[in-house]
């Protein structure tokens, strides 16, 4: 029996799910807590994924996978979730993914924000960043940090976003939210136009391209709040990246720029949580006179060090929050190694812990992932003093 979009909506929904595949040849399968699982139901064949398309996908979007090989659009499933479709062909067949969005807007506490991240969204003008992988949490980071100001604020908000994902109302703040393709056609074009449009805060869904980081940059000096995200991870490649997308004779104006607009960069993580579901990891950069100064003169490969000692300033190293989640049995040791910046630092600094630490909390879990038996406790407390006792 073939089923239906809305039973493997309702069905996502009720799991919890943050994603639904949708592959010729294999059973529906969801993305739970960072994990797939197959759907209990047939095997798609070609003509399922084309029908169980056709149930919510546009008229012009339609067009557009036929024309094109791939679309994107936003779907509303009532009032229970929003989701964001990508439709594509692959070996001559379509495929589908969709990504569960929150009708709920999160609290800073419920994503792991920091609380001192409210006190940079005081601020009048600047260009704040939020960066990461696809699926790493940034359009969930930017919709909390927008609800905060419309809660608290009162001001003009426009978002440009490819599609509006969360839903934001009117409460102190008036919201404008502009879909691309149906609203306005590029970042550029919505971002230029905004600028007419009284703004105090913009938000734009994508800086993916030089135009859109010009006018990001030039509006955050010119007196606006201005969100934006790029897919790098870490402050030092995410100020490297927009400085090189400009030719090099403009490269020195830019830096300049950048140094005295910039608020702060965020580059986030996510993944699965000890004992289910998920949490964020977070590199922190706020804007000082070192950062500055850092930006001006072509030094951001010394950016790493001033966040490490910047934490009077609440920032932090993506590194040093995983070894924090971990230590507080958040995450397990395998997802900290996968996703921290650097593997050969991560290691040294995990053997050094260890040596301190003895037997672990995750060592009987890491031991039988690898198929054999973890050492008593007494064991490893001896051969940590034992190791210790070589060193001195």
């Amino acid at each position: 029996m073939s089923v239906g979009m809305q039973q493997l909506l309702e069905f996502m929904v009720s799991q919890g799910a943050s994603d639904l595949h949708l592959s010729v040849g294999r059973k529906p399968t969801i993305r739970k807590s960072g994990h797939l699982k197959d759907v209990n139901a047939p095997e798609l064949t070609a003509a399922d994924t084309i029908r169980l398309a056709k149930e919510i996908i546009p008229e012009k979007n339609l067009r557009e996978l036929q024309e094109a090989g791939s679309t994107d659009w936003g779907y509303a499933f009532g009032d229970k979730a929003r989701f964001r479709c990508a439709a594509f062909k692959q070996k001559n067949v379509v495929g589908m993914v969709m990504r569960q969005i929150p009708n709920k807007l999160l609290s800073f506490e419920q994503i792991g924000l920091p609380e001192n991240v409210k006190r940079l969204l005081d601020r009048p003008r600047g260009l704040f960043l939020v960066t990461g992988p696809t699926g790493s949490g940034k359009t969930t980071t930017l919709a909390t940090m927008i609800d905060y100001i419309n809660t608290n604020m009162d001001h003009h908000i426009i978002t440009i976003e490819d599609p509006i994902e969360y839903y934001h109302p009117h409460k102190k703040c008036i919201v404008t939210q502009r879909e691309l393709h149906n609203d306005v056609p590029t970042f550029s074009e919505g971002l230029r136009r905004a600028l007419r449009q009284d703004p105090d805060v913009i938000l734009v869904g994508e800086m993916r391209d030089l135009e859109t980081i010009g006018s990001a940059i030039t509006a955050a000096e010119t007196g606006h709040l201005v969100f934006g995200t790029l897919h790098t991870t870490g402050a030092t490649r995410t100020v490297d990246r927009i400085i090189d997308a400009f030719p090099t004779n403009q490269q020195e104006q830019v830096r300049a720029q950048l140094a005295v607009s910039i608020i702060a960069i965020i580059s986030q993580a996510i993944m699965p949580k000890v004992g289910g579901g998920l949490v964020a990891a977070f590199e922190i950069m706020v804007s000082t006179s070192a950062v500055e100064n850092l930006i001006r003169e072509a030094k951001t490969y010394q950016l790493n060090s001033v966040i490490q000692t910047g934490k009077k300033e609440g920032m932090i190293l993506l590194d040093d929050y995983l070894f924090d989640l971990y230590n507080a049995q958040k995450i397990n040791r395998m997802d900290m190694f996968r996703k921290c910046s650097n593997q050969k630092e991560m290691r040294e600094k995990f053997e050094t812990f260890r040596k301190g630490k003895g037997r672990l909390w995750d060592d009987q879990l890491v031991a039988e992932e690898e198929g054999h038996a973890a050492p008593p406790p007494a064991a490893a407390a001896a051969a940590a003093l034992s190791t210790r006792q070589v060193k001195k």
